[in-house]
């Protein structure tokens, strides 16, 4: 008999460790309620995790088996089921946040100390990030040493008779959640990204920052596969194997446009493999500077950044869209945390801590090593990069849709005085919207002085 153990993994289907312990004999498969890990989680994510453990017990007992469903620290819990049933080896997949190598260390040793083998196996990536150089001048660098490693093919789910004939009773915890949560489970994804391969994978480059598309059709535009990536409902391989496949099936320009799905996907590679070499990526940042960064402290500025009430409607878009949905489109996204470290200068591990709170599709390597590449703290190859606002929504919203969207003090006002709002004199925005908050910092004034913060940081006044 072999343990295995479920972490961030709630599927059957392509999952590298559950299918190597199938193949060395018959699998109890096991999930254990970590409360030290789970508490470091936002609620809405943690209640999303957990609908899909409880698909995932739903499908072991279609498959003639059980899911062994424990709370407490995972250690104890391995030992006291592996004495139990007897079994002589642990499986389970490997995961690179501090947290849960450190989690995974003390399952070892305690494994180890009673005579169970353990084995780990490389699940939440294309590429084991310890066989790539530890640092890269940009990503595409990064992408060729990448791209030159081969890729395995999805994983088979376990033969029933390969799983333990087992029932049991315990349930698996529901917390609740805020928001309305997407349909949780494998066939809930699988069922998005049909719909992406089909709709809109072959225009991907040429949508993906549409922000009116993205209103109107949100799921074609871009995949919306982050939050089941980051729960890990469904396997990286499964979406590469398709994406490639997509690749070689399409001619022209659509090649174009699939080939840059995929480049996203070896971006959220990129961002496992900084984890993986700078484990303290969440509270230090991976750029080192010569003197320290001018940090603003204002808990005004930053408590109105959260409320989506900062004056400029594309920032306040983004933001509102994350309080309601725990999802935010990536253009707003890395525009709201442009506004938050450029043009208000509030430390960019504040805003990581909101986004951590507040999204479903929350990963511990792309939320900060994406905060850093924005707050040019990070491996971003321009010294500072600052995203205008109003120049963003020029370019990507110029109609208004999205803004308009989630901004109702917006709706009934012409859209190219939207995208020009914060340029507006004060008397004319009181008169086109008087409900909506004032711009709580100049759009000039909070550009050039993150441009001289910035600049003496890296020494160059």
């Amino acid at each position: 008999m072999h343990v295995f153990w479920h972490r961030r993994d709630p599927r059957t289907r392509d999952n590298a460790g559950l299918a190597a312990a199938a193949r060395a004999g018959t699998v109890l498969p096991v999930f254990v309620y970590d409360d030290d890990l789970f508490e470091t989680t936002g609620a809405r994510q943690r209640a999303f995790v957990l609908r899909h453990v409880k698909r995932l017990k739903a499908r072991y007992r279609e498959l003639g088996s059980d899911l062994v469903v424990r709370v407490g620290d995972p250690e104890s819990v391995l030992v006291e089921l592996a004495d139990e049933h007897d079994a002589d080896a642990a499986f389970y997949n490997e995961y690179y946040r501090p947290a849960r190598r450190a989690r995974q260390r003390a399952v070892e040793a305690a494994l180890g100390s009673v005579g169970v083998a353990t084995e780990a196996h490389t699940d939440a990536v294309l590429v084991d990030p310890g066989r790539l150089a530890e640092r890269y001048p940009n990503h595409g660098r990064f992408r060729d040493d990448w791209d030159a490693v081969p890729k395995r093919d999805p994983r088979p789910e376990p033969d029933p008779a390969a799983l333990a004939t087992v029932r049991d009773g315990e349930a698996v915890p529901e917390p609740d959640a805020d928001i309305d949560l997407p349909t949780a489970g494998y066939e809930a994804a699988r069922d998005r990204f049909d719909g992406f391969l089909e709709y809109g994978i072959r225009s991907y480059a040429d949508t993906r920052d549409d922000l009116a598309r993205a209103v109107e059709a949100p799921t074609r535009a871009v995949s919306r596969m982050s939050p089941y990536l980051a729960a890990g409902a469904i396997g990286i391989r499964e979406l590469w194997a398709d994406a490639t496949a997509a690749f070689e099936a399409a001619t022209g320009d659509e090649r174009r446009n699939v080939d840059k799905y995929r480049d996203e996907l070896s971006w959220r590679e990129q961002m496992y493999h900084l984890l993986y070499h700078n484990p303290d990526l969440a509270v230090s940042n991976y750029k080192a500077f010569p003197n320290e960064i001018a940090w603003r402290e204002s808990d005004a500025d930053f408590e109105a950044w959260t409320r989506g009430e900062t004056g400029y409607p594309l920032v306040d878009a983004g933001m509102r869209q994350l309080n309601a949905e725990g999802y935010v489109h990536n253009r707003p996204r890395q525009v709201v945390a442009s506004f938050l470290t450029k043009h208000l200068l509030i430390d960019w591990r504040r805003g990581a801590r909101y986004f951590t709170k507040q999204l479903i599709d929350h990963d511990h390597a792309s939320n900060h090593g994406a905060w850093q590449w924005t707050a040019s703290t990070g491996t971003d190859s321009v010294d500072v990069r600052i995203f205008d606002p109003v120049a963003q929504m020029a370019k990507y919203d110029d109609e208004a849709r999205f803004v308009k969207a989630h901004v109702p003090e917006l709706r009934d006002v012409p859209p190219e005085k939207i995208v020009d709002w914060p340029t507006l004199s004060r008397g004319e925005r009181e008169g086109l919207a008087p409900d909506y908050p004032e711009p709580i910092v100049d759009r000039d004034e909070g550009y050039e002085r993150a441009q001289r913060v910035f600049e003496e940081a890296l020494g160059k006044r």
